[in-house]
C-alpha cells in the first residue's frame, strides 16, 4: 500500500521576503512552473497517489492553482492552519481525522528524488513510530544537524549542534498517527520537540539517503534547483 503524503506549506517563507510577501513559496515559479507543480510530477512519478497539503499563509492561491491535482493523477486535498499558526507538529495533529494510520510528512519546501517505497519498507522493517531520513551532508548544503551512527539517530538538534552530527534531516519522514494524538491545540508545536521526544524514548528510527536534496527555502537553494531542472532539460534534449 502506497502511503499518503502529508506536504508542510504553511509557513510564512521570511527568509525569501520580499518576493514571498504576496506569493507563498510552493508558487514561486522556477524551471518554468510554480514549485508545487514540480514536486507533484515528482511524486507521482514515485508512485504517490494521495498528498494532503497542510496550508495556512496565502494557501488560498496554492489550492486555486493546484485544484484536485487532477494534472498530475495525484488526489490532492486540503487542510487550513486556521487564525492562529499551530508550528508544524500542531498542524499535523489538528489534521489527523483527514488522515490513515500511516502517513508520509514532506517539507514544502523539499524536492527529494529518493525511493519513497523503500523508506516506506524501512519504516515498517523498524518497528517503530516515527522514522527520519538523512543525508550526510557534513554541512555543504545545509547545516548538519544529526548525529547518526550505526543506522540509527543518536541526537538530532537544529540549534544545539555538535562536531558529530555529519547529517542533515533530509526533508521526508514517516509516522504512525498515535505520535501526534496527544499534542495539544493550544500552542504552536514544532516538528522537532517530536523527533527529540521520539528519540529519548527509543522510538525514531533512521535511514540514510545517499542523493543529495534540493530546496527553494533559500535564495541559494532556489539557484541550486533551477540548475540542476536545467541540467536535466540539457540531457533529455529539452
Amino acid at each position: 500500500m502506497t502511503l499518503p503524503v502529508v506536504i508542510l506549506a504553511g509557513g510564512l517563507a521570511t527568509r525569501l521576503r520580499p518576493i514571498t510577501a504576496a506569493i507563498p513559496k510552493s508558487l514561486l515559479e522556477i524551471g518554468g512552473q510554480p514549485f508545487i507543480f514540480h514536486q507533484l510530477q515528482l511524486l507521482q512519478r514515485r508512485g504517490i497517489r494521495k498528498v494532503l497539503l497542510l496550508v495556512g499563509y496565502l494557501g488560498e492561491q496554492i489550492e486555486a492553482i493546484v485544484g484536485d491535482g487532477a494534472p498530475w493523477r495525484v488526489d490532492v486535498t486540503y487542510f487550513y492552519d486556521g487564525p492562529v499558526l499551530l508550528g508544524t507538529a500542531g498542524a499535523i495533529a489538528k489534521a489527523l481525522p483527514l488522515l490513515p494510520d500511516e502517513f508520509f510528512v514532506l517539507n514544502g519546501d523539499s524536492y527529494l528524488e529518493c525511493d519513497y517505497a523503500e523508506v516506506t519498507q524501512a519504516f515498517h522493517s523498524s518497528g517503530r513510530s516515527g522514522l527520519m531520513t538523512v543525508f550526510e551532508n557534513n554541512n555543504k548544503w545545509d547545516i548538519s544537524n544529526v548525529y547518526f551512527r550505526y543506522g540509527a539517530i543518536v541526537t538530532y538538534d537544529k540549534s544545539a549542534r555538535s562536531a558529530e552530527m555529519k547529517h542533515v534531516d533530509y526533508g521526508l519522514s514517516v509516522f504512525r498517527k498515535s505520535v501526534f494524538q496527544h499534542i495539544e491545540l493550544s500552542k504552536p508545536t514544532d516538528l522537532s520537540s517530536v523527533y527529540q521526544h521520539l528519540i529519548r524514548n527509543n522510538d525514531l528510527a533512521g535511514y540514510e539517503i545517499f542523493s543529495r536534496f534540493f530546496e527553494v527555502g533559500s535564495y541559494g537553494g532556489i539557484r541550486d534547483f533551477g540548475e540542476m531542472l536545467r541540467s536535466q532539460q540539457s540531457a533529455s534534449g529539452k
